[in-house]
């Protein structure tokens, strides 16, 4: 999902040297995986008061600010930079709107559409619930596209948080070791234990009748 290392390190030193276009450059093709990263964890009631594309400018203005800092100490590689002020933004929505209130999004009522699932989330669906279904057949199967994205919903935070960093977004276990501020064997093994949890949620009996 994110851009690829080479290019960015070539923008970060040419940006590092002075060259404004790079600068832009870096921040621009950046822009639409931050705002993918940003749509997977904004709550989808907040969706509707919130703009992702929204969260995602204030990210870019204020990376915009603090890059010079950052070229200087880069202490974390950019797309865990970006996405950890991202993660801020979103904090601070979730607090903003779901604070209790007259106006706040648990009071509110409205059917939204569901979280987007791409081939690549169908087929990792469809290796939970059954390893010998095959990929064509689970692209079809739009009761295994509800359950996925029910059983990912209901599951515990860290455990939803690592499946999104190492499935939808495609880090690194390294990455989302230095992300969570874990060792690389921990985050590797909280990874394979949600995944665990995930392939339970799916094998329930579903409320509106099971698939076989």
């Amino acid at each position: 999902m994110w851009p690829e290392g080479d290019h960015t390190q070539e923008l970060l030193n040419n940006a590092k040297e002075g060259d404004d276009y790079a600068a832009g450059q870096l921040l621009d093709r950046h822009r639409d995986a931050l705002r993918r990263m940003v749509e997977m964890r904004l709550d989808r009631r907040i969706q509707q008061r919130v703009d992702a594309s929204d969260i995602v400018q204030e990210v870019m203005i204020e990376a915009n600010r603090r890059l010079r800092k950052y070229l200087d100490d880069p202490v974390m590689p950019f797309h865990l930079w970006l996405r950890q002020m991202a993660k801020d933004r979103i904090i601070d929505a979730h607090r903003r709107h779901r604070a209790s209130g007259k106006r706040s999004v648990d009071r509110e009522q409205g059917m939204v559409a569901p979280a987007a699932m791409d081939r690549s989330t169908i087929e990792l669906a469809a290796q939970l619930c059954d390893p010998e279904l095959t990929p064509a057949a689970a692209a079809t199967m739009q009761e295994l596209q509800r359950r996925f994205q029910a059983a990912i919903e209901t599951m515990d935070d860290h455990d939803r948080e690592i499946v999104l960093m190492r499935h939808f977004e495609q880090l690194s276990n390294q990455d989302v070791a230095q992300s969570l501020k874990l060792s690389e064997p921990a985050a590797s093994m909280r990874y394979l234990r949600a995944m665990r949890r995930l392939r339970k949620l799916l094998s329930e009996p579903s409320d509106e009748g099971d698939f076989a």
